[in-house]
């Protein structure tokens, strides 16, 4: 049995906070491709923000849901553009998964940039403790080889703006055609 190619799809991944769905919506209109988050997919689907998911059902009940629509994306014609949740790779099985779905950009940001970004969002239960920063540090130091394994193309995002992201992106894709 021949194995499967890769699909059309653009699986934006990176922590929370380095500008994975703003890029993925400048990426759509410059690519006239749909792109979808699959956070939202997934609150959508479930009726309720992803913070009751996790206090509700906890968080392996949101981790099946997020294979479970990696698998769907997987087994789909449509080609569009993911912007995936920041802990989406940290599953084994949904690495190969992702991999699988498309071509993977990483949205690499630092520590810093991260805290930067998002130390003013009451939003993200991430930050809501005693050190915010000394977490995202942790976090970033276990998740970033996983999304570095995963990744086919990394840009670091530190210190761009969302147009020169946007345009590593598109070089690298090769469909960059402002020059």
């Amino acid at each position: 049995m021949a194995k499967k190619v890769k699909k059309d799809n653009v699986m934006l991944i990176g922590f929370m906070g380095s500008g994975k769905t703003s890029i993925g919506i400048k990426l759509s209109y410059k690519l006239q491709t749909a792109v979808e988050d699959t956070d939202k997919i997934i609150e959508d689907r479930e009726k309720m923000p992803i913070t009751e998911i996790f206090e509700k059902m906890g968080e392996g009940y949101f981790r099946n849901l997020e294979t479970k629509l990696l698998t769907e994306i997987y087994n789909s014609d449509s080609k569009r553009i993911y912007s995936l949740g920041g802990g989406t790779p940290v599953q084994l099985q949904n690495q190969a998964l992702i991999c699988k779905c498309g071509t993977v950009i990483y949205l690499k940001a630092s520590p810093e940039t991260i805290y930067d970004r998002l130390k003013n969002d009451k939003t993200r239960p991430l930050l809501m403790c005693e050190d915010p920063l000394g977490r995202i540090k942790g976090l970033i130091e276990y998740r970033s080889p996983i999304y570095e394994r995963c990744a086919d193309f990394t840009v670091c995002v530190d210190g761009k703006d969302q147009n020169e992201v946007l345009e590593e992106i598109l070089n690298y894709l090769g469909a960059n055609n402002n020059k």
